[in-house]
């Protein structure tokens, strides 16, 4: 193993906006070998020490499976979310091989900064994911990324008070318990309008379609919510009072996802439960809640100079190998279907909540550019239910607002 020192690249980082890590050459190349450099964005987390350095680990991994090319590698800090503006913005500054979360698979591949997975590297993929993290990284029928988390929320509850019974239904769990719920938060508030039958771009896919979060089946979840928001066991979580709250007492279940599951467990102990989304009573009707579903994804740069390692790289950090050291040193819940299939992980409560949610209570969320606009309308709808202005009495109009909005590209 070498290291080689690349300091006139920090320039050209510091304006991509990405925070460099590290740069590192690995590998026991032979000689002949051809000299490549790839750039690789992740989160901080997946190159912290304290968490493993799961990036690094696996870039080492790879680098000693291709003594072919003498690669140096140049790590960045970018998350999964703004991953995809940094890539669209300026592909030729940005890494060759990234991760980010599907919802922004649309505004890359607007802006031409995918590559698409064919040949054998498209069948690997297909062979090694469910239908549905295929469709999460699918547009226009092709493949733009290797997926390697899925990326849900669904409900953490203290087993000392509700049991496995209860969670089924939000109302009956109102009557035994306190409920902590992110009200004012789109991407969560959503989901008792599609448990009812509004839709988001027909299936998910086609923007023609628009979304219809409107008439009388959306103004009877607006309705239902103001109820709930007022219901003397409903909380409105907030800035982490769902954690706080389960940690003293005050709260009983709350709403959110494996990122959470940590702290979630160092305040119940053997107490955590963990389910999938319960339904809900609409007019003396269970109305089934659904949440937001996609994948994280290892992508690369179209504008890569270095495009065969570029894609085996991706390849490699969504294999069965990094997925399971991914899951092991920081909890992220695998998409690789033979890890799924692991009894070790599947026995997991949380893993085994996030699978039935994503098999069961969410829909897959469109990656479609129009999805932009629908965030803040619903968002919107929380605030104004929370702080009193949207009441019963106007109801029906704020919904149709709400609707319209969603449809508009001034949002």
């Amino acid at each position: 193993m070498r290291r080689k020192v690349l300091s006139a690249l920090l320039a050209g980082l510091m304006t991509a906006g990405v925070a460099v890590t590290g740069l590192t050459g690995c590998g026991s190349s032979q000689e002949g070998a051809e000299n490549i450099r790839l750039m690789v964005w992740s989160p901080q987390g997946d190159q912290s020490k304290d968490q493993g350095e799961w990036l690094q680990t696996c870039c080492n991994a790879f680098a000693e499976e291709h003594p072919e090319w003498d690669i140096t590698f140049v790590y960045g800090v970018a998350d999964e979310a703004s991953s995809a503006g940094q890539v669209s913005q300026d592909a030729e500054a940005s890494a060759d091989v990234f991760l980010y979360a599907n919802d922004n698979l649309t505004t890359m591949t607007d802006a031409d900064a995918l590559v698409k997975f064919g040949g054998k590297y498209r069948e690997e993929i297909e062979a090694t994911n469910s239908q549905t993290s295929l469709d999460s990284v699918t547009k226009d029928g092709e493949i733009y990324g290797v997926p390697f988390a899925i990326n849900t929320w669904f409900m953490f509850y203290d087993k000392s008070v509700f049991s496995e019974e209860d969670v089924k239904n939000l109302d009956t769990m109102l009557e035994k318990g306190v409920v902590s719920f992110p009200f004012t938060n789109s991407w969560y508030l959503a989901s008792f309008y599609v448990g009812n039958g509004c839709t988001l771009f027909g299936d998910g896919t086609d923007a023609s379609a628009g979304v219809d979060f409107g008439g009388e089946k959306a103004q009877e979840v607006t309705d239902y919510l103001i109820d709930l928001e007022s219901h003397p066991n409903f909380r409105i979580d907030d800035l982490g009072s769902g954690i706080a709250g389960l940690r003293d007492g005050s709260i009983n279940a709350m709403f959110s996802g494996s990122w959470d599951a940590a702290a979630v467990e160092e305040a119940l102990g053997e107490n955590m439960g963990v389910a999938a989304l319960p339904t809900y009573t609409l007019n003396g009707e269970e109305k089934q809640m659904y949440s937001y579903a996609g994948t994280k994804a290892v992508g690369v740069n179209a504008q890569s100079k270095y495009m065969l390692p570029a894609v085996e790289l991706a390849i490699f950090l969504g294999n069965e190998y990094s997925q399971r050291l991914h899951y092991e040193l920081e909890n992220v819940v695998p998409t690789h279907t033979a890890l799924l299939a692991d009894e070790d992980i599947i026995s997991n409560d949380v893993v085994a909540a996030i699978n039935d949610t994503f098999n069961r209570t969410s829909i897959l969320q469109p990656n479609l550019a129009e999805m932009a606009n629908c965030w803040t309308p619903v968002e919107n709808m929380g605030k104004g239910i929370r702080n009193g202005s949207i009441t019963h009495e106007n109801s029906a109009e704020q919904t149709e607002m709400m609707n319209e909005a969603m449809n508009s590209d001034g949002i």
